[in-house]
């Protein structure tokens, strides 16, 4: 095989499995509705979405997904035609949906497919069909078909040579006769020489010698896939069969994926990109090259007039604008909306609710709010993690709830929506709310804070992020481990984000997570401290106020400064970075900055201009530094390094736990 034929079907190979996943997605959806809304347009979407898998996954031969996939077509086709959808049905499919998933993702995750899963999963979606029978072929017998054949079945299968590159396996439907008791024979007088084979077409026929006992419209159902693509000839069989003077083909079991299958998706880096987006990226590079056009007119030696300067300014003003618009056109074609994410969380509440006998709805808004593809990658372990814990902690048992004057239902609601440069995801439910007494109780106990400490209630909610913290006093596979909500405070550190809690005891929590739009742009504050320049978020700055030395007070180790009715924390910048000493400062202005829902002082010597900033890693460049999240050049070509505000309020939290009481 060639390069070009190895990156075409790499290529093709991808496509599939980015479409297969959405259709298991699209598929999982779909079931969790069915349960309460039988509607024939749901059933014939799942119908189609698990043909189009099987179909795809016949034309790259991976048998185990294609046999499983028409198993579960055969249990769909029956809802379609009137069955009701019963919960184990629906359960069933659900397993299949996720057999499909581990299948597709197994060989590039370098796990073996289980094998005895696999079967047992096919199984149970078999016996759930309407009929059952001793052998294989009364097995798919109509009722009341007669139990005693008068004669065998011949059928002659001859596929057109395209018939594979329309997503089908003629394999697969001799497997199905085979299912039914047949007998097969190849006939290879079809096959051209080796150097005028086409390897994407097909030579071969085959003969099947199927038990009189199955109704001839089974055998018909077999090929109604391929119905147009095949020439076939079913007919009783005559005294002296043909097929005896043809070799014997064996059927075997499909084979085992190999380490040449299908790699998982999270080997994948793509984005689908609507023409909308392409269209609007075409048009900003157009008005970019007329702007180069026109400063190219203007550029001459000589003397400047005031004419020409005038034009220059307009120039660059118009080339600072179309600038501007196609960065936003880029981070547009980047994002992804974060319904995607979302999409994952019904099956969590179905699986988890169902598990801990609580009736749970979800609802779902702003899923159309799109952000950068790298931010929503990140997004979705705290969301399943937030999720859970609701579930668990926060709804309450039907009984329970009932008791307390509320719907046997709980309701989690997850929304998003744009505020300013960031996007802002609420979770709410109307549960229990956080036992603020236990949490701090807990925390005493772990040395999280002093034994007196007297917290605030937003300051005790924030307590459950630390690392290993848990209020469970049994550990069960749904939570109690301690480590849920330190990886979503984690995660959003990482893209520089926070998280927020609120909760009121007996009427519920919302925990608000706010993240930016993109980690390669952020909008930014330039600050001097002593002789260097640093950026600050904008997205993190509160507010800046004058320094009143008779407000700035000392605790112990640490400055607190009174702004209004509120007492936070003092961080000279410049003492922080080492750029002078204790008691040098002669600054004048002091920076409130916000992360976690903390508050802290930053003295800076002066506030200079504020600006897009195009973030460069410093991890990837340079190294790791505490209270730097990154680096940025400035147009005069300097360096400027950005704060990270998440780790400098943090470590004031951990060392100062009473100052924070």
């Amino acid at each position: 095989m060639s390069q070009l034929e190895a990156a075409t079907l790499a290529a093709l190979l991808a496509t599939f499995l980015e479409e297969s996943f959405e259709g298991l997605d699209r598929a999982e959806t779909g079931l969790l509705r069915l349960a309460d809304d039988p509607d024939p347009e749901v059933i014939g979407d799942l119908f189609r979405a698990i043909h189009s898998i099987k179909g795809g996954a016949g034309a790259f031969g991976v048998n185990e997904v294609t046999d499983l996939a028409h198993v579960m077509e055969n249990l769909l086709d029956e809802l379609r035609s009137g069955a009701r959808p019963t919960p184990e049905i629906c359960a069933a499919l659900l397993a299949g949906v996720d057999e499909l998933r581990a299948t597709l993702r197994a060989p590039a995750e370098g796990r073996q497919l289980r094998a005895a899963a696999h079967q047992a999963i096919c199984a149970r979606l078999v016996a759930l069909r309407g009929s059952s029978a001793p052998g294989p072929a009364a097995a798919h017998a109509a009722p009341g078909a007669p139990a005693v054949a008068t004669g065998a079945w011949l059928v002659e299968f001859t596929p057109h040579p395209g018939l594979m590159q329309n997503g089908n396996d003629p394999l697969r439907i001799v497997r199905e006769l085979v299912e039914l008791g047949g007998e097969v024979a190849v006939d290879t007088s079809r096959l051209p020489a080796l150097d005028k084979l086409d390897p994407t077409e097909i030579h071969l026929a085959w003969r099947i010698r199927v038990p009189g006992a199955v109704p001839r419209p089974q055998i018909d159902e077999v090929f109604a896939w391929v119905d147009g693509e095949c020439t076939l000839a079913v007919a009783r069989e005559p005294a002296s069969p043909s097929a005896a003077e043809l070799p014997v083909l064996a059927i075997a079991a499909p084979p085992r994926a190999t380490d040449e299958a299908p790699p998982s998706p999270s080997g994948l880096s793509s984005v689908r990109v609507g023409i909308d987006k392409i269209d609007l990226l075409m048009n900003m590079v157009g008005e970019l090259v007329i702007t180069q056009s026109m400063l190219g007119e203007l550029d001459s030696e000589g003397p400047v007039s005031s004419d020409r300067a005038a034009q220059i300014r307009e120039g660059l003003l118009l080339l600072a604008r179309n600038t501007r618009a196609l960065q936003e056109s880029v981070v547009r074609l980047r994002s992804m909306p974060v319904g995607v994410v979302f999409a994952r969380l019904p099956r969590l509440v179905h699986d988890v609710s169902l598990k801990l006998g609580k009736r749970i709805e979800l609802d779902t808004s702003g899923q159309g709010t799109e952000l950068d593809k790298t931010v929503l990658e990140k997004l979705g372990d705290p969301l399943t993690h937030i999720v859970r814990n609701s579930i668990d902690h926060g709804i309450e048992l039907p009984a329970d709830r009932l008791a307390a004057g509320k719907p046997e239902h709980g309701t989690i609601r997850l929304h998003a929506e744009h505020r300013g440069s960031a996007i802002v995801i609420e979770i709410s439910d109307d549960g229990r709310g956080l036992d603020y007494e236990r949490i701090l109780a807990v925390a005493k106990t772990r040395g999280l804070v002093a034994p007196d400490a007297q917290l605030r209630d937003d300051e005790i909610a924030q307590l459950v992020f630390a690392p290993g913290f848990s209020t469970a006093s049994v550990v069960s596979d749904v939570s109690g481990r301690g480590v849920g909500m330190d990886v979503v405070w984690r995660h959003l550190k990482e893209v520089g984000g926070d998280v927020h809690i609120e909760s009121t005891h007996g009427v519920g929590t919302r925990t608000t997570l706010r993240v930016p739009l993109t980690l390669a742009i952020i909008d930014g504050q330039l600050i001097r401290v002593a002789e260097q320049c640093y950026v600050m978020p904008l997205l993190s700055i509160v507010e800046t106020v004058e320094l009143d030395q008779t407000r700035l007070k000392r605790l112990g180790t640490q400055e607190v400064y009174r702004v209004r009715d509120q007492v936070v924390p003092v961080l000279d910048l410049g003492v922080a970075f080492g750029l002078r000493g204790r008691g040098e400062a002669t600054s004048v202005l002091l920076m409130i900055v916000e992360a976690d829902g903390f508050q802290l002082g930053l003295i800076v010597d002066e506030l200079l201009a504020q600006q897009q900033i195009v973030v460069k890693s410093l991890e990837t460049n340079f190294g790791r530094i505490d209270g730097l999240a990154g680096a940025t050049i400035l147009g005069d070509g300097r360096v400027a390094f950005i704060v990270d505000i998440v780790a400098l309020t943090r470590g004031i939290r951990r060392g100062g736990r009473q100052l924070a009481a």
